[in-house]
């Protein structure tokens, strides 16, 4: 008994490491609409598609590369360009990035700006009671919504801005 549990265990395993592998079938009907599906249709022809791959760069290789980044040499044949043109293209960027990086920060006191304007006002409505009065209620599920928006423009802007810093100052000039 304890052998035919031990050869259920390692059958199980070996089918579980096997990669697996799906016939897909591709059909269009009479009016155009298309079908992929991995049980044969009439009509349906077989596609050949590549294995996915599937370690989503969790591989031991992938991790190295990772963790010990190298530079290549260019191949022999690749074309150069010299120092000063060089020069004039890293300054030419540094231009471009500084004003990108003006307007990041211009836009960011307008999201902070947006944040503040938001924070004072927080989502009402009214409601009109049955003596004829009106009451009005917080909505605060609405405003925590707008919120969460506004503090998000806020961060994509604050990264934005901490990136752009990062590449001028990667850049030689």
């Amino acid at each position: 008994m304890n052998k035919q549990i031990n050869f259920f265990c390692a059958l199980v395993l070996v089918a579980y490491t096997l990669p697996s592998v799906a016939e897909i079938y591709k059909h269009v009907d009479s009016e155009g609409r298309v079908t992929y599906s991995n049980v044969k249709i009439k009509g349906a022809k077989k596609l050949d598609l590549e294995p996915v791959d599937t370690n989503f760069g969790n591989d031991a290789q992938s991790e190295k590369a990772r963790s010990n980044p190298t530079k290549k040499a260019s191949p022999s044949d690749f074309p150069k360009v010299d120092a000063q043109t060089q020069n004039q293209r890293d300054t030419k960027r540094k231009e471009i990035l500084l004003q990108e990086l003006a307007q990041e920060k211009q836009a960011l006191e307008q999201a902070k700006q947006a944040y503040a304007e938001g924070q004072s006002k927080p989502e009402v409505y009214h409601k009109k009671n049955a003596n004829g009065s009106t009451s009005t209620f917080r909505n605060v599920p609405k405003y925590e919504e707008k919120m969460k928006n506004l503090q998000t423009e806020v961060d994509a802007h604050e990264r934005n801005i901490e990136l752009l810093n990062k590449e001028i100052s990667q850049i030689s000039n």
